[in-house]
């Protein structure tokens, strides 16, 4: 017996050293913003801060430190970036995942290039577009940039969610007298309703986190909590940098809890079909 039990302990000391590996990875950072958050002093060679204290908490808080106002921007943004991806999502998701139009899948692909292309040139080319349209440090402008990133995903998720509503149900629901407008309503949308919440969520926390687009398009004039957060850890404050770093950290998690729910496996697999 323990000549079986034997090779057995390799592979569970392997899996213990890879999990404690992807737990540091993880949390490392996190207990790093949690400590300077809390740090009073903290100073090399020291490892750990020498006194803790809420003194910076108080700072951020403060109406003169900018972040309540920073952080109700950035919502504020981030609902209008909802508002107006979903406008355009929801049709064309709809589209893409009932019509069978030529190019669809080519369709889709285009819907992919702000991500194959690197941010920075563009966001230097459409700063440079806003600035002759009057767009540049406005809101408009910022929530503009934060949909056309924000889409990539939008689409794809609300053209999955469509097409994995059963069509018979709608055609049921025709045959027994239903308009068009009434099983859209009653059929379709609340059956594609938890993917379209979820879609809404990731666009939610891909506005409030962006920082890059945001800085080309809306500095000096609009400033959002990633911005603060910048402008804090290049000036060397990373209490306040960590504090604002843990006030964005909160709704992320919040909303990916509530994806996880919403996002059911049938809906992810219907995700580029």
């Amino acid at each position: 017996m323990t000549a079986t039990l034997r090779p057995r302990w390799p592979d569970a000391i392997a899996r213990t050293v890879v999990v404690l590996l992807l737990a540091f990875v993880i949390f490392g950072p996190l207990a790093n913003l949690v400590l300077w958050a809390f740090a009073e002093r903290w100073y090399f060679p020291n490892k750990l801060p020498q006194e803790f204290g809420l003194a910076f908490w108080k700072r951020v808080f403060d109406p003169r430190g900018n972040a309540v106002a920073s952080l109700g921007t950035s919502v504020a943004i981030a609902s209008l970036t909802v508002a107006v991806t979903l406008a355009v999502a929801i049709p064309a998701g709809y589209a893409l995942a009932r019509l069978r139009m030529p190019g669809r899948i080519l369709v889709l692909l285009v819907f992919l290039l702000p991500q194959a292309v690197p941010n920075l040139p563009v966001y230097v080319n459409i700063a440079r577009v806003f600035y002759e349209l009057g767009l540049n440090g406005t809101v408009l402008g910022v929530v503009l940039v934060h949909t056309a990133h924000g889409l990539v995903l939008a689409v794809w998720i609300a053209s999955a969610a469509f097409a994995a509503v059963d069509v018979s149900l709608e055609e049921a629901a025709r045959n027994l007298g239903a308009s068009p407008w009434r099983c859209w309503t009653t059929v379709t949308l609340p059956l594609a309703l938890p993917g379209l919440i979820a879609s809404a969520i990731f666009v939610f926390l891909d506005s409030l986190d962006e920082f890059t687009g945001t800085y080309f398009v809306g500095v000096p004039d609009v400033t959002t909590l990633p911005l603060l957060m910048f402008n804090a850890s290049m000036g060397g404050n990373y209490q306040i940098a960590s504090i604002t770093a843990l006030l964005l950290l909160v709704p992320s998690i919040l909303f990916m809890l509530l994806v996880e729910r919403f996002l059911k496996a049938d809906v992810l697999a219907m995700i580029g079909r």
